[in-house]
C-alpha cells in the first residue's frame, strides 16, 4: 500500500506519541508499504516553526527532513498535476497544506493516514 501522512500524524510518529495508534504505527513500519511525506508538510512545519506553534527540539527545516530519512519515509514533491486537481476540489478544507496533500494522493493513488475529519470529506481514501 503507498501510505500518505499528514502532517500531523509524522509529528506523532517522530516524537513517540500517545496520539499515534498502535494499528497506524504498525502500518508504517510494515516494510510491504510504501510510506511518503510530502513536501507540504515540511513547509507547513517550517512555517508552525518560525510562528512558535510546533514546538521541536530543532529547527523544522533541519529537524523534519532529518527524522523523515531516519525512520525511512520517502519525500512527496509537490507536481503540476497535483496543484491542477485543487481546481476540482470541493472546499470541505479551508487549510491548503491538508488541501494539496488530498490533490498528492489522489493523483499518486494513495491513502491518506490521518485523524482529521474534513480530510474524510474528501473523495480519497484514508486511514487513521
Amino acid at each position: 500500500m503507498r501510505l500518505l501522512l499528514d502532517t500531523a500524524v509524522f509529528i506523532w510518529l517522530i516524537t513517540d506519541s500517545p496520539r499515534l495508534r498502535e494499528d497506524i504505527y504498525s502500518l508504517i513500519q510494515d516494510p510491504r508499504n510504501e510510506v511518503f511525506l510530502s513536501i507540504a508538510s515540511l513547509w507547513e512545519a517550517v512555517i508552525k516553526d518560525q510562528l512558535g506553534k510546533l514546538p521541536l527540539p530543532r529547527p523544522a527545516h533541519l529537524y523534519i527532513p532529518e527524522e523523515r530519512r531516519l525512520h525511512e519515509i520517502g519525500s512527496l514533491d509537490i507536481s503540476e498535476a497535483a496543484i491542477a486537481r485543487l481546481a476540482e476540489l470541493p472546499n470541505h478544507h479551508k487549510d491548503p497544506f491538508d488541501r494539496i496533500i488530498v490533490c498528492q494522493a489522489l493523483e499518486h493513488g494513495m491513502t491518506i493516514i490521518t485523524s482529521d475529519p474534513l480530510i474524510r470529506q474528501y473523495p480519497v481514501r484514508c486511514l487513521g
